[in-house]
């Protein structure tokens, strides 16, 4: 016969679990009512291990100073490496600089170029996944770990499914970028026909920050710029 694995019975964890509704409210809530008030932006993407002699951290700083200097703001997931490289050029160039930060066990704190009030703490990573896809004009994904390629297949599954607005994905890096793409046409396209090749239309692979506005001001010449749901 089966027995609990877990000191709390099952009436118990039901109960903390109806409680803990309160709180994603309260994300939610305070998520939607700060990021509406700041305008476009464009969010950055990458590992939070990449230190600041990197190539890559250097291009993100590049790529979010323009960004911010063709009027967007620049939202990050908080947090050191490529994520404090995206914040660091968008402060540098006088832009808006958004920190989505998270509370992690590991490699995540504040980093000091976030607009002061415009640094937002969440416990809960969907409620911090959906602030991206909703305020987000575009994706520039820069190389990075698990949370990275969690956050470009998510993105893509929400447009495919259309329940978000399409908006540019722009992988930053042919030399990281390259192999899984050409895995995602010959394995998932080509060979066992689980995605349609449409679905890669707004995807983007390219090696700098001229490359990246040119693809935004390419797409928004065309499309309104507003929340994505």
């Amino acid at each position: 016969m089966r027995k609990e694995n877990n000191t709390k019975g099952w009436n118990e964890i039901k109960t903390n679990d109806s409680w803990a509704l309160f709180k994603i409210m309260g994300e939610f809530v305070n998520g939607f009512e700060k990021m509406s008030q700041i305008g476009p932006c464009v969010s950055i993407f990458g590992s939070a291990r990449t230190k600041p002699e990197d190539k890559y951290y250097k291009l993100a700083q590049d790529i979010a100073h323009k960004i911010v200097d063709h009027g967007y703001g620049v939202i990050t997931g908080g947090g050191p490496g490529i994520m404090e490289a995206g914040n660091k050029g968008a402060h540098l160039g006088g832009g808006t600089s958004v920190g989505l930060n998270i509370v992690l066990p590991f490699e995540q704190h504040d980093n000091p170029y976030i607009d002061p009030d415009k640094s937002i703490n969440f416990d809960y990573f969907f409620v911090r996944k959906v602030m991206f896809v909703k305020y987000s004009q575009g994706f520039v994904v820069m190389p990075g770990g698990f949370g990275t390629l969690d956050e470009l297949f998510e993105a893509i599954t929400l447009i495919q499914t259309k329940k978000i607005d399409k908006f540019p994905i722009i992988l930053v890096g042919t030399e990281f970028w390259t192999g899984l793409m050409d895995w995602v046409k010959a394995t998932l396209l080509d060979k066992f026909g689980n995605i349609s090749a449409h679905d890669l239309d707004l995807i983007h692979i390219v090696d700098n920050e001229d490359e990246v506005l040119d693809i935004l001001d390419a797409f928004y010449n065309k499309t309104n710029l507003s929340p994505n749901f």
